[in-house]
């Protein structure tokens, strides 16, 4: 997230995701405002404020993901509000009926997944609460019994991944800590990995493989940490990228590519690093040669 501070107050603030292409040949970075912008085989298909007649959602965009064919994408606010394009379904939003009596979550959502069937989708707040719809099971949140003794989670939940089954799916935090559900086996965490220390910067993103045996995390200084299976193809800084600096707005997101065999670094100013087979199709500093209206926020699952 990027702020905007007047005289010490918060007077806007932004997000950009970055959705992946189901072959790994492209790429979605997707604006805090709704705006999407598409590189290599992923077509555009509309945007919240061209869906809103101009008008801005209500909260910002925090997620996304693409459809099964990837011929559309969903967008969901931090309020729960759902945007289909293409041909994605709609299966709901927060609030409804079906979830916590009608009333919006206890805090916000910060990701969503679709289910492998493309026929429904979960997402989940930053108190690890997940929402259901579609064809999504329901299959635990937290806090709960089997995680940390019922206490809520250390830091804030950043994001989920789902098993290709459907039938599991795994919550990051911002320390590293990884939280399964259903399926979903338990690879470790970020602090396991390094002796007890947290990482030196938050946990931004998570990925998993198509078959479900591993999964990464990336932190916001670019800093990746791989589990399961899973290979390490490389992080921030290195001298592939940027000539060895840092980048130079916090990763917001990531993806991996069909395999396995490498991932993409999101930055907040849409920036893309790619590592292993992943391929580089541009960036929005490249293409508008300035920043998005609204930063990019997160990179979600193939």
């Amino acid at each position: 997230m990027i702020s905007a501070i007047v005289n010490g107050q918060t007077v806007a603030q932004a997000y950009l995701i970055v959705v992946p292409d189901i072959k790994g040949d492209g790429y979605r970075l997707i604006a805090g405002d709704g705006g999407s912008f598409n590189y290599g085989n992923n077509a555009f298909h509309g945007s919240v404020p061209q869906q809103l007649n101009g008008a801005l959602p209500n909260k910002p965009v925090v997620g996304g993901d693409n459809t099964v064919s990837n011929q559309g994408y969903w967008m969901v606010a931090s309020d729960g509000g759902m945007f289909s394009f293409g041909d994605a379904q709609f299966f709901g939003s927060l609030p409804d009926a079906q979830h916590l009596n009608g009333k919006l979550p206890n805090k916000p959502i910060v990701g969503m997944v679709r289910t492998p069937t493309g026929n429904g989708y979960w997402m989940v707040a930053t108190d690890g609460g997940v929402f259901a719809f579609g064809d999504a099971k329901f299959l635990g949140s937290l806090p709960d019994a089997q995680h940390l003794n019922g206490k809520l989670p250390n830091q804030p939940i950043i994001g989920m991944a789902a098993t290709p089954s459907g039938d599991g799916y795994w919550l990051a935090a911002a320390d590293g800590g990884i939280f399964n559900f259903g399926d979903a086996p338990f690879f470790g965490s970020v602090p396991a990995q390094l002796g007890g220390k947290l990482p030196n910067k938050p946990v931004v993103a998570i990925a998993a493989t198509l078959t479900g045996s591993g999964l990464w995390l990336a932190a916001s200084d670019g800093g990746m940490f791989s589990f399961g299976n899973v290979p390490f193809f490389g992080s921030l800084p290195d001298a592939q990228h940027l000539n060895g600096r840092l980048p130079n707005l916090p990763i917001v997101g990531m993806h991996a590519i069909p395999g396995g065999t490498g991932y993409r670094m999101a930055a907040a100013d849409g920036g893309v690093f790619d590592f292993g087979s992943a391929g580089f199709f541009g960036s929005l500093p490249g293409e508008i040669h300035k920043l998005p209206n609204l930063p990019v926020v997160a990179m979600s699952r193939l």
